[in-house]
């Protein structure tokens, strides 16, 4: 074989293998680490700010003054 030839080869080995050990990496990173479930955005009716909110609540108080609020609804 020609210098050429084994130069490729290896550059290819290297290449492929670094590929694999990122997709494998990145693998492993999303089984350990699930999706977080989106928090809801709440809309305060007496002033305007928008804050958001576990997704398990279905009222949420104002960080701003306080009133008690429904998730906002994007339709």
């Amino acid at each position: 074989m020609r210098a050429e030839h084994l130069i490729w080869i290896y550059v290819v080995l290297g290449v492929g293998s670094m590929t694999a050990l990122a997709l494998f990496e990145e693998y492993r990173r999303r089984s350990f680490n699930p999706p977080r479930a989106p928090d809801l955005v709440f809309r305060c009716r007496q002033c305007s700010l928008v804050y958001t909110d576990d997704p398990g609540v279905e009222r949420s108080r104002c960080p701003g003054c306080g009133v008690t609020n429904e998730p906002y609804d994007f339709r």
